[in-house]
């Protein structure tokens, strides 16, 4: 079945139509909800959640723009609404943490497998991690994680800055070097 018909079946109530859009999609959403938090439970909660949103407002979409897009865009919000309601957005910062915000190891984080790069991002402060997944991964600008995360466009800038750097350093621990070779 065609995307298209499969999404105007599941604007008709069609349950089959739904269970197959879940299964086309759910791994992939179940992965985004993976990187905005550590507990898998919590993320199964997050698919939930999210896919009745997306069936909720599936009427909504108007076929403009990719479908996955709009349902990225549902996840990531419904993620976020997780994140306020359990309000770790807030955590303070440990001063030692704010010294230096260099962007001079882009290279690790560009070459790191996705795997590593998840196990590595889950030992981020949600904050961190959260900002992450929006501009390096989503796409967001800092102006629009910014309106999403009721915070100014700089302070998105900073804890971008500020999570690479953890990062880097998370995977320097790991024994992940610039060049992106295993020490052993």
């Amino acid at each position: 079945m065609t995307l298209k018909r499969l999404i105007e079946d599941c604007k008709r109530g069609n349950e089959a139509a739904r269970k197959e859009l879940y299964e086309r999609y759910s791994a992939l959403m179940y992965g985004l909800c993976c990187r905005y938090v550590r507990d898998r439970d919590i993320a199964r909660d997050m698919l939930h959640d999210g896919f009745i949103t997306l069936f909720t407002h599936i009427g909504d979409y108007r076929g403009e723009g990719s479908f996955e897009g709009w349902c990225r865009r549902i996840f990531v919000n419904t993620a976020l609404a997780y994140l306020r309601k359990k309000n770790p957005l807030n955590e303070s910062d440990p001063v030692e943490d704010n010294s230096r915000l260099t962007d001079g190891s882009a290279s690790v984080i560009d070459e790191i497998s996705a795997q590593e790069l998840l196990e590595c991002m889950n030992e981020l402060p949600v904050r961190y991690r959260t900002i992450i997944n929006l501009y390096a991964i989503e796409g967001y600008s800092h102006r629009e994680i910014a309106e999403m995360m009721n915070i100014t466009e700089s302070t998105s800038r900073t804890h971008y800055m500020r999570a690479r750097t953890r990062l880097i350093g998370i995977m320097s621990k790991r024994g992940i070097d610039k060049n992106y070779n295993k020490r052993g």
